[in-house]
């Protein structure tokens, strides 16, 4: 009995001195004399094996919590779609109850678009709505929020100025989730979307810089899908790797989207990384140090001196100096028609292309370091078709546009189809890389994480902590304090021993001293507290989920919306969509 009072002093010891971070020997030279026993050693080691097991499943649990979340790709729709290609599209799920709608990616846009029913009245075809991704109906959403500013929400949309492309965006706030329904893509309430019936823009995109909307002035920021997707530690960082996808290999190759990360699959890794533009309107600015021609295993420069072209996808053209352009037509016998502004290419001369099978070779430098990289296109990548309302017939153009000036030197969509781009934006670097075209290739997702996060396992890391393993290092622990444990029960059982016959608190009238169990019950109390200290770690989980807190900041634009005092009319019935762009191309049918 006696060694049991003397295993059950330590151990509650044991608890107060963990409790109270003081050192055992304080305890063992101080107060051990007025301890006594009343429960059994058993008893006691459950207990203090159940609060060390708690303690060490929170911990891993608090460790679990602070981990990297993984990338997300985002499914690509199965169609392909638009008027200037076709080109790859991508699901978005928009209001509530949520509508579909298929958008184009744009790497410069950063914002959510997509066509409203004025985009598509009496005047235009009857499959109006599914040539243009489908209609978002906002009066149909219960959580469409109207930008109330303006008469109606409306703003210029101001992407694209430079190159020509206007129109007008019906500005408010709802719910935006990724992927087809059932995909199970994030689903983010309250983010900017804007409602467009502009035939420029003929699809919605889906913007992916993360720059925030200003509607007055720079100081009052609604911040964009991705940053709030960071924010809310759904992606790991401000990132995204993406690819167009075409329709000429393999019998057609869906795009790739990956929003925190990049696929490497797809792509040929390179050592060639360029540094964010200092305009962060164009951040992805590259230097294309020459532009070759290759056919019949002869090479033609098409590119007389370097220049800097911005990297976007929002537009399939590739703005370039207008002697760059007659060095194109002379190789590819294409013609200008200054009606449409562009290079059809009648079917002759489409057959003769496809049986040059020539390729143009850019390569893009990193204009501070020198390093090159090569993105090779073949002429299928220019092989496309245009629809109405830009052509009253489906007529075939070669997407290159002679720019006016270096403000339009642009590499547009035509350009991902055979690249894929990666872009970080805390480091603010990019990388562009030739695409890959391996059809047994299997997917392989690859982390960026955030500058805050370099120590932090990743989720879906190959090396996270398993279930046996979480097993092994609490019983691995157990076993190592209980021998720690038993090593000091056999101390101060030498140390009892000798002090037998003066020790006070062996007298056997002890056994019924009710002040004792007063005082063990306090004890016991003070284990209570190390569970207060062990709920602690609830606490912490919670400010480790910030996701109410950004909830609250993501209704900032109703906020901001209050400050709005520019912006043009857009009246809900307006039919503005009749219009041609100007590059309305004459009717050519296609074969």
């Amino acid at each position: 009995m006696k060694d049991r009072q003397v295993s059950r002093g330590f151990f509650v010891l044991l608890h107060v001195s963990f409790s109270c971070h003081l050192p055992l020997p304080f305890f063992c030279g101080q107060h051990v004399r007025k301890v006594t026993m009343a429960h059994t050693v058993t008893m006691d080691f459950v207990l203090w094996l159940s609060l060390l097991l708690g303690q060490v499943v929170t911990q891993h649990l608090a460790a679990r919590a602070s981990t990297v979340p993984a990338p997300i790709v985002i499914p690509p729709s199965q169609n392909f779609e638009g008027n200037d290609g076709p080109w790859s599209t991508f699901t978005l799920r928009i209001g509530s109850p949520a509508q579909d709608v298929n958008v184009m990616v744009s790497t410069a846009g950063y914002q959510t678009w997509a066509v409203v029913p004025q985009g598509c009245p009496s005047s235009e075809p009857a499959d109006c709505a599914k040539l243009r991704g489908g209609l978002y109906n906002y009066n149909e959403s219960s959580t469409w929020a109207h930008n109330n500013v303006t008469s109606n929400g409306a703003f210029t949309l101001g992407l694209e100025e430079n190159l020509g492309y206007t129109g007008n965006g019906l500005y408010g706030y709802d719910t935006v989730a990724l992927g087809w329904q059932g995909s199970n893509g994030p689903s983010l309430d309250q983010q900017i979307v804007a409602g467009i019936a502009t035939p420029d823009f003929y699809l919605g995109t889906f913007g992916l810089d993360p720059r925030p909307t200003n509607f007055t002035n720079y100081n009052n920021p609604v911040t964009s899908y991705i940053s709030n997707l960071k924010q809310q530690k759904i992606i790991p960082s401000l990132s995204w790797g993406y690819t167009a996808g075409n329709q000429y290999r393999e019998n057609k190759v869906l795009g790739s989207l990956t929003l925190g990360g990049y696929d490497t699959s797809r792509f040929a890794p390179n050592d060639v990384i360029f540094p964010f533009d200092t305009q962060d309107i164009q951040a992805l600015t590259v230097q294309i140090a020459s532009i070759t021609y290759t056919a019949n295993s002869q090479n033609t420069s098409l590119l007389s001196t370097p220049i800097s072209a911005f990297v976007d996808s929002t537009v399939p053209w590739i703005y370039l100096p207008l002697d760059a352009c007659k060095k194109f037509e002379e190789a590819f016998g294409i013609v200008y028609d200054n009606s449409s502004q562009a290079y059809l290419v009648n079917n002759t001369l489409h057959d003769k292309l496809i049986i040059e099978h020539a390729t143009v070779t850019f390569v893009l430098q990193n204009s501070t370091r020198g390093a090159q990289v090569e993105i090779s296109l073949p002429y299928a990548s220019f092989d496309l078709v245009a629809t109405y309302p830009l052509a009253a017939n489906s007529t075939r153009y070669f997407p290159l546009a002679r720019a006016t000036n270096s403000s339009q030197y642009t590499i547009g969509r035509t350009f991902f189809q055979e690249a894929y781009v990666t872009a970080d934006y805390e480091r603010r670097t990019f990388t562009v890389s030739q695409c890959t075209w391996d059809p047994n290739a299997r997917q392989n997702i690859t982390t960026i994480k955030s500058l805050a996060d370099q120590q932090v396992p990743t989720r879906s890391d190959s090396h996270h902590i398993s279930g046996g393993a979480i097993a092994g290092i609490v019983l691995g622990s157990i076993f190592g304090v209980a021998a720690i444990v038993g090593l000091g029960v056999f101390l101060y059982r030498r140390f009892a021993a000798h002090h037998h016959e003066t020790d006070e608190f062996e007298k056997p009238e002890l056994d019924s001293s009710q002040q004792f169990r007063t005082g063990l019950v306090g004890d016991k109390h003070t284990g209570q507290e190390i569970d207060g200290k062990h709920y602690i770690g609830a606490e912490v989980d919670s400010k480790r989920l910030p996701g109410h807190e950004i909830d609250g900041k993501r209704f900032l634009g109703h906020e901001l919306a209050g400050n709005v005092k520019m912006g043009h009319e857009l009246d809900s019935g307006q039919h503005g969509s009749a219009e041609m762009p100007a590059r309305e191309m004459p009717s050519a049918e296609l074969p």
